[in-house]
């Protein structure tokens, strides 16, 4: 297969997909190493650059997916009739903020950092799609265990939960304040 076949090989995959593909599948679907499908996405991206296109391919952990343009989402949403979901509550946030350091986490372990019930918190994060199921603890109970998902990073701007803020203080309550407006 030639470079130009493989480039949009590697293209129509993440198109059709619409769901964040892992570098190793996406490589062996492409039949090319790891490092040419970087070099590869890198030259797709500066393609989309150099010609103002409204999409984009985005790098989220180990995972890769064909994304719209941020500065197109005003233009989607009207488009699309699609209405901006209620931004997230103060509890909310600091559920997710939680969450994401100290995942993966129980309920319980989120309600004892909170000092308050918080399935109903949890489980709309689970709604959002903001955090998902990621096993149970081998404890009397087995409860759920949650992490945060790749909507997460993609909705905070992320690639990886490892450029995440560092923690503030003790609570690090606050640490994902202004992010709320770019949540879907």
């Amino acid at each position: 297969m030639e470079i130009k076949d493989k480039l949009g090989a590697i293209e129509a995959i993440l198109f059709a997909s619409g769901e964040p593909i892992e570098l190793l599948r996406l490589a062996e679907a492409a039949e090319v190493d790891m490092e040419t499908l970087r070099s590869m996405i890198t030259l797709l991206n500066e393609r989309y650059d150099d010609c103002g296109s409204g999409i984009c391919i985005k790098k989220l952990d180990n995972c890769y997916q064909m994304c719209t343009r941020e500065k197109f989402a005003s233009n989607i949403k009207t488009a699309l009739e699609t209405k901006r979901s209620a931004p997230l509550s103060n509890a909310a946030m600091e559920a997710l903020t939680i969450i994401a350091y100290n995942q993966p986490v129980s309920k319980g372990f989120v309600e004892n950092v909170r000092g308050i019930d918080s399935s109903s918190v949890v489980n709309n994060l689970v709604e959002k799609g903001l955090v998902e199921e990621a096993g149970r603890l081998d404890v009397p109970g087995k409860p759920i265990v949650y992490r945060t998902t790749s909507v997460f990073l993609r909705s905070f701007g992320l690639s990886s939960l490892s450029e995440l803020p560092p923690l503030t203080g003790d609570s690090g309550q606050g640490v994902l304040e202004g992010f709320e407006d770019e949540i879907i």
